[in-house]
């Protein structure tokens, strides 16, 4: 049996695999008892389906929400209070046969998984399921994943449906007239042209939306282009493709930081997208004229044009933090002879050539910018104030998001399979994958002990996921820069708190010293919402903005690709407005399910949120 919070292996169900197993007639078998049950909402037969510790999780298709539902009690109740809400259609739903697959993730564990198709009577839905064995032969549900894939009768017009009329000598200026808005107004204002915003931006012209992205910098792509020279994804290009347009097959593994920036100005424009840079947002407020409309957004330019626009959505694309540097709160900075900067002020190394540098902070840009010093012969120390989680991209990345990689599925299919393992079993693997990599790094994370850098392995012990999507930091995907902590060339500080600046550097509570002429802090970024609320003038509407980042009770991210409505009644005063951040597969996928519920709204399809 297999209780809550437990993974489905063999000795929990007390099962084995009938080596003569033929597993599509299992898949088949089931999913058409799932399919009849459907279409008489019988409910207690669907749950029958379901193991004891089974998972339903939906995004949009049957909740118009972002939902996981653990325990037969708990998709009982969902699927009572949905099916008649959405009506899924027993005559759509479709198995992909050619997805049919017995996976053996471990050897105490298999699972059956399929991909499949459906329709409710709002839209197009796509679900996947894994099967597993029980002792009596039958095999039935531990996880079913739906989520809505398109709205009916508003396909995105890509393909078939694009523009087939030619374009004799008109299109320049059209385009003009369109990024200017002198014809009409956006219907969304998307503030921030990072990937986040683009992705948004893309979505929502596939489907017929207006958007106007709103960017401060002076180009697109200036959100990575002005960062520290060294920046470098730690993520495979295979995780990282952007919607519609994917990165061109000579494209490296690992993404240069100016090299997305270029990607990202590229793909603006080969996407017809309406920005407006070295523009700022200075208001979102509450509209309370004849509009119709909910916010009204204040927009001034560069050259002091101001432009007051009318809109029933406005997207947040401001990035983890909002971009806005977290200073710890050191004390005696003002004694202090040098200079401090946050690592988004850091160029390269050799701007302190014959300095000496401490770096607070030993997650990501800490590794990052130590590297940088030390590739400029500049005399750098880390100082570590908490334990970090290390793993190498060589044996951590494979075993982490193993489904994107080269003459793998495709992005989007990789997606949704990702999508349908729900984060508390996403967690439960992960202890074991943590487990499995820490022993493939060994020698580095021995390494690294011996010179006194304190390691954790993240949540109870389960790696990066947590720490990623719990505090967007504390940890290091290692390139190289370990190595360079081992041989002693970053040097490190781990063996107490800072107290406080003094004029020569930093004073620990331990009475140590450490001399510094350059302090830079790599200690990440402030809470995502308080720009939110600095451009929110309603002051009155703050506390209806719910905390951005970091996962609820069901295991799913707060805020994040929908409303930022805190869950109270009140909390919709602030309807309309939008979160959308993460890094570029997070970005890929979420942006389409913004889209599809601003679509929604605009259509009057948007039913109620599923809260029960």
């Amino acid at each position: 049996m297999v209780t809550l919070h437990a993974l489905p292996t063999l000795q929990n169900l007390g099962s084995t695999i009938d080596a003569k197993l033929d597993v599509e007639a299992v898949v088949v078998d089931w999913f058409s008892r799932l399919t009849k049950a459907i279409s008489l909402k019988d409910v207690p037969t669907i749950i029958d389906l379901f193991i004891d510790g089974g998972f339903w999780r939906d995004m949009l298709a049957l909740t118009w929400n972002f939902r996981t539902f653990e325990g037969k009690n708990a998709v009982s109740r969902f699927l009572q209070d949905q099916l008649p809400v959405f009506n899924p259609e027993s005559d759509t739903f479709s198995l992909q046969r050619d997805s049919i697959e017995l996976q053996r993730p471990y050897e105490d564990i298999a699972w059956i998984q399929a991909l499949f198709k459906f329709d409710t009577n709002v839209g197009h839905a796509s679900g996947v399921f894994r099967l597993v064995p029980l002792p009596s032969g039958t095999w039935k549900a531990h996880v079913v994943y739906t989520n809505l894939e398109d709205l009916k009768g508003f396909p995105e017009q890509i393909g078939p449906l694009r523009d087939y009329r030619p374009n004799h000598g008109k299109w320049a200026a059209k385009r003009e007239r369109e990024k200017e808005f002198l014809d009409d107004e956006p219907a969304v204002v998307i503030i921030g042209g990072g990937q986040s915003g683009l992705d948004v931006a893309a979505r929502l012209k596939m489907l017929g939306i207006s958007a106007l992205i709103v960017e401060k910098n002076q180009r697109i792509g200036d959100n990575w282009r002005k960062r520290y020279a060294a920046l470098c994804l730690h993520d495979p290009v295979w995780y990282d493709h952007m919607p519609y347009l994917p990165f061109p097959p000579s494209w490296p593994v690992y993404t240069p930081a100016l090299k997305l920036a270029d990607w990202l100005e590229s793909y603006a424009h080969s996407m017809e997208l309406n920005v407006w840079t070295m523009a700022t947002v200075v208001s979102v407020e509450k509209e309370t004229g004849d509009s119709g409309k909910r916010w009204s957004v204040l927009v001034e330019r560069e050259d002091g044009r101001k432009r007051t626009f009318k809109v029933d959505h406005v997207v947040f694309a401001l990035g983890i933090g909002s971009g806005r540097a977290r200073y710890p709160n050191i004390p005696g900075q003002d004694d202090f002879k040098g200079q401090v900067l946050h690592s988004t002020q850091h160029n390269v190394g050799a701007d302190h050539l014959g300095k000496k540098v401490a770096v607070i902070g030993a997650c990501t840009s800490a590794h990052d910018v130590c590297a940088d010093y030390v590739d400029h012969g500049v005399d750098v120390t880390m100082v570590q104030r908490g334990p970090t989680y290390v793993m190498s991209t060589r044996e951590g990345i494979p075993r982490f998001i193993g489904l994107y990689q080269e003459g793998g599925l495709p992005a989007d299919v990789a997606d949704r399979v990702a999508a349908s393992y729900p984060n508390e079993m996403i967690k439960l693997l992960h202890q074991r994958v943590t487990k499995e990599v820490a022993e493939a790094d060994k020698e580095l994370l021995d390494g690294l002990r011996r010179v006194g850098f304190k390691l954790t392995f993240g949540e109870d012990d389960s790696g990066c996921l947590q720490l990623a999507f719990g505090k967007a930091g504390g940890y290091y995907f290692d390139v190289g820069a370990s190595q360079l902590i081992i041989d002693g060339k970053i040097k490190l500080k781990s063996d107490g708190p800072v107290k406080k600046f003094i004029p020569a550097g930093l004073l620990f509570e331990d009475g140590s010293t450490l001399d510094a002429d350059v302090v830079v802090f790599a200690t990440g970024y402030a809470d995502s919402r308080s720009a939110y609320l600095d451009l929110i003038k309603n002051t009155d509407l703050h506390d209806k903005v719910q905390q951005l980042w970091g996962f609820d009770d069901e295991g799913e991210l707060k805020g994040f690709a929908r409303e930022v409505i805190n869950p109270s009644k009140e909390g919709k005063a602030v309807g309309g407005l939008w979160c959308m951040m993460g890094n570029l597969a997070l970005c890929r996928f979420y942006s389409k399910h913004i889209a599809l519920q601003i679509k929604a709204y605009q259509e009057n399809l948007f039913g109620v949120r599923y809260e029960n």
